[in-house]
């Protein structure tokens, strides 16, 4: 009887982990038209447009699509937003790996995109653009980043739109000298390339995979995308097992794989699955995992 029993629990916590996982994974997408912000899927997202059409749909995990014509500017972009407490060099180190499909028809830039503030700088590390390489300025010089060159500019916006409302500011760009649309971006080596050259970068506001177009039309889907900041001051996040400092579904599936013997999380990433506190990593912090995720509580 004790026997039967044993494997009727185990089968039922089986068939719970599987339903939980098919729960969280299957992503609804969202799609928004107009200038909008907020937090999808572990991801901080951004449309921001002055004019024009625009529609942008996300997919999940940072993931998104977007398309534009008969714009003057407009931007969209997923990634991480933060408080303006921590340097770059505090939050460590930061790389962004993505995948895009990506159609411009006119002026366009496929790159990370970030703001800081003390100083209030708006970045770009240019992977791809459409038919004009920006910034239209003279190089300040080369630097190479994972394994390409980059041409270094800074420029000045005099009272322009900002996150800080219309300003004056800096630029930073990196432009690689050839096109790309996938790969990885060392972020954190373009950083320290600028401030050795005398570009300073303030405390971090945002690091995001952008799109943008600028009087023309386009589209582009974006098909991986994975922001992964680690080291440094960073603060441990409970449930964070992947290192990209959020809690989402590539946690939850991270933790179900290690519960089922498939993968054996280790280090960190086991200190960080023990979401309920009782010093073990078993099938309830699974079920308190997907409670977080589907918004039943919000802290751990």
């Amino acid at each position: 009887m004790r026997k039967k029993l044993m494997k009727a629990l185990t089968l039922g916590l089986s068939i719970v982990c599987c339903t939980f996982a098919l729960n969280v994974q299957a992503v609804t997408p969202l799609t928004i038209t107009d200038t909008k912000t907020g937090t999808f899927d572990g991801y901080d997202y951004e449309l921001w447009k002055d004019s024009g059409t625009t529609s942008m749909t996300l997919n999940g995990g940072g993931k998104f699509s977007c398309q534009w014509s008969n714009i003057n500017n407009a931007l969209f972009r997923t990634g991480k937003k933060y408080d303006e407490t921590k340097t770059h060099q505090q939050l460590g180190t930061i790389t962004l790996d993505y995948a895009a499909n990506y159609q411009p028809s006119g002026n366009s830039y496929l790159a990370v995109y970030g703001w800081t503030v003390d100083p209030l700088v708006e970045y770009y590390i240019i992977d791809s653009w459409g038919n004009w390489r920006p910034p239209g300025a003279t190089s300040k010089g080369q630097i190479t980043v994972d394994g390409a060159t980059y041409d270094v500019y800074e420029t000045t916006r005099v009272n322009q739109p900002s996150i800080k409302g219309n300003t004056t500011f800096q630029q930073y760009w990196s432009v690689r000298t050839s096109k790309r649309t996938s790969g990885t971006i060392s972020v954190s080596e373009h950083f320290k390339a600028w401030e050795k050259m005398g570009m300073k970068m303030g405390k971090m506001y945002e690091i995001s995979l952008v799109v943008e177009g600028y009087q023309s039309s386009g589209r582009a889907d974006i098909t991986a995308m994975s922001l992964n900041v680690g080291g440094g001051n960073q603060p441990v996040v409970k449930g964070d097992l992947n290192g990209d400092g959020s809690v989402n579904s590539l946690d939850f599936a991270a933790l179900k794989s290690h519960l089922i013997g498939a993968t054996k999380l280790s280090g960190a990433a086991l200190s960080n699955a023990d979401v309920n506190g009782d010093s073990q990593v078993d099938s309830l912090d699974l079920a308190t995992m997907k409670k977080y995720l589907l918004g039943i509580i919000t802290t751990f």
